[in-house]
């Protein structure tokens, strides 16, 4: 899996970091997304799907190992 962040699309609701707190981060100044793990371990999965699914501005897009 890799993940990408679109920070201008971001709004700051902060849910992904809630959910995987390893793979994301909100900078201080403004709450926009920081991520911190573009290739997750095997464990983050499911919370990393969860969190872009729950993504109010959809800024985080998620690919899968093919």
């Amino acid at each position: 899996m890799k993940v990408t962040v679109d920070e201008d699309r971001c709004c700051g609701a902060g849910q992904c970091v809630m959910l995987a707190p390893d793979v994301f981060d909100q900078r201080e100044d403004d709450g926009i997304v920081v991520l911190l793990e573009a290739e997750p371990d095997a464990a983050h999965h499911t919370a990393v799907r969860e969190a872009a699914d729950v993504c109010p501005a959809a800024a985080i897009t998620v690919h899968e190992d093919s």
